[in-house]
């Protein structure tokens, strides 16, 4: 069975939000991502999410790829309400389309409540449209054919915009998914790009630094958030974001104080953010706020890392092997466990993440 079909059982199996690292680049790495193309993309990547119900925790817009670290709740039990369903499809379809659907939802309602059969069209309209949210696949085809789409009609082309299927890699909540978010938000700073990634405007972090508090930051802020407390029963609260956004940066190993000492700690802050080291004594202490071990793992983010997009599972020990087992039929006989150690530049996370995958080669 492919992995796309493992990740989709564990996802349909699943009674809580499934985290994915999901990679897709143009076929044949052309570079067709300029700022009016970056600007579309995240546009309809924004109305997917809010028709799909899943939510982007962080994303990276490259020249020629792009990364998403998606959360996919489950479908919420007894299905959505009339006017929920209303709302999510009139992020993707005009108004003329959502007030057709709700003329028809209507009338199927009435014809319930007459005692002819109603009901049964009921469930027919709203299954017309949910059975592409709440799913990682559908939000991936969904998003990468609006934008070909765009992108075709704007450039007078045709056919493919994509090298292959998308890749997809399941993410646990807590350091896995912090640490996920940090690789991709660096992405541009790996690329020599930028030197410093709240200068880069098409990712998360750019957003959430330069979108301003009534901006298009929030929904940036919120999945940052929710990337970073996720395991913490933390969820899209931009009200966090001040506490977050100092701890996040830590994370990235991109605010490393220039001397030893204490850090300034102004009278009003509160929460999270409050601390009284500077971010290299953070780093290199063993209980330090930022959930880091060493500054290894710092390190380790500026490194392009194959096990964050071909790993299969990356998270505890504890969750990986779970994976396995609920895969088991996947593997050869031989294999006992599912968790690999991290190599190569993965290496900075070892004892902390494990992969599925035991990659030899180009790690």
């Amino acid at each position: 069975m492919r992995k796309a079909r493992w990740l989709g059982n564990w996802q349909n199996s699943s009674s809580k939000p499934v985290i994915y690292h999901c990679v897709s680049r143009v076929v044949d790495r052309r570079f067709v991502f300029a700022e009016r193309e970056c600007e579309a993309f995240r546009m309809f990547m924004r109305m997917y999410e809010n028709f799909s119900g899943c939510r982007v925790l962080s994303y990276c817009i490259m020249s020629n790829h792009f990364h998403l670290l998606l959360e996919v709740p489950p479908m919420a039990e007894g299905g959505l309400s009339d006017e929920l369903l209303l709302q999510r499809l009139s992020a993707l379809y005009s108004e003329a389309v959502v007030a057709g659907v709700a003329a028809e939802l209507a009338e199927a309602r009435k014809s319930a409540a007459d005692g002819v059969g109603g009901d049964t069209r009921v469930a027919e309209i709203h299954t017309r449209f949910t059975y592409r949210m709440h799913d990682l696949s559908q939000f991936m085809k969904g998003l990468l054919i609006r934008f070909t789409r765009w992108f075709n009609r704007n450039h007078t082309r045709t056919g493919t915009l994509w090298e292959e299927r998308f890749k997809s890699v399941i993410v646990e909540s807590g350091t896995a998914a912090r640490t996920m978010a940090a690789y991709i938000d660096l992405n541009p700073v790996r690329a020599g790009m930028v030197k410093d990634p709240a200068d880069y405007r098409w990712s998360s972090y750019g957003e959430a630094v330069g979108g301003g508090a009534k901006g298009n930051g929030k929904k940036a802020r919120e999945g940052l958030v929710r990337a970073y407390f996720c395991d913490q029963g933390v969820g899209f609260e931009m009200e966090k974001w001040r506490d977050v956004s100092r701890l996040y940066r830590r994370l990235m190993g991109l605010a490393l104080g220039k001397k030893p000492g204490q850090a300034e700690v102004p009278q009003a802050a509160k929460g999270l953010g409050q601390v009284t080291k500077n971010t290299a004594e953070l780093l290199e202490s063993q209980g330090n706020e930022t959930l880091l071990k060493d500054l290894g793992m710092a390190k380790m983010l500026h490194c392009r890392i194959r096990y964050f997009t071909d790993g299969a599972v990356i998270g505890s020990r504890e969750f990986v092997n779970e994976a396995f087992s609920n895969a088991r039929e996947r593997f050869s006989p031989k294999r006992k466990d599912g968790a690999r150690a991290m190599k190569g530049s993965g290496s900075g996370a070892k004892g902390l993440l494990w992969s599925a995958r035991d990659l030899r080669v180009g790690i």
